[in-house]
């Protein structure tokens, strides 16, 4: 048996600033934007170079999830970037005038640096020790 994750859903506000964000700031890559009807679309981002799960950027249809952009996890860091280019991807949030809430420090296993996404979404960016 095999299993892999293909997609984590992501409340987001809207689909095209949404898209900006994540391609523009991030880096990521436009999979997919295919409309399903005049207010559904199915986008899909991931990091470029990357075969991994992909982001479903779903935006909200309703009031109840409406409350849910930016607070999916409750608070907590809620998705886990890994990169080899800590420094250059540390340079472009600031560019980018990113929230980092929590700078950059040096754990036993690597670096990691908390920053918040357009919607206030928690992410670890991380660089494993090689």
């Amino acid at each position: 048996m095999s299993q892999n994750l293909m997609h984590i859903a992501l409340v987001v506000k809207d689909y095209n600033e949404a898209i900006q964000y994540y391609t523009e700031v991030l880096k990521f890559e436009l999979l997919e934007d295919t409309r399903l009807s005049d207010t559904k679309r199915w986008v899909l981002v991931r990091p470029k170079g990357s075969n991994s799960c992909a982001l479903l950027l779903a935006k909200a249809a309703n009031d109840e999830q409406k409350n849910f952009i930016g607070n999916q996890s409750g608070g907590r860091v809620f998705l886990f970037l890994h990169t080899d280019s800590f420094d250059e991807d540390h340079q472009n949030l600031i560019k980018y005038q990113v929230s980092i809430i929590r700078p950059p420090v040096q754990e036993t296993w690597g670096r990691v640096l908390v920053f918040e996404d357009i919607y206030g979404n928690k992410w670890d960016l991380i660089e494993a020790k090689k």
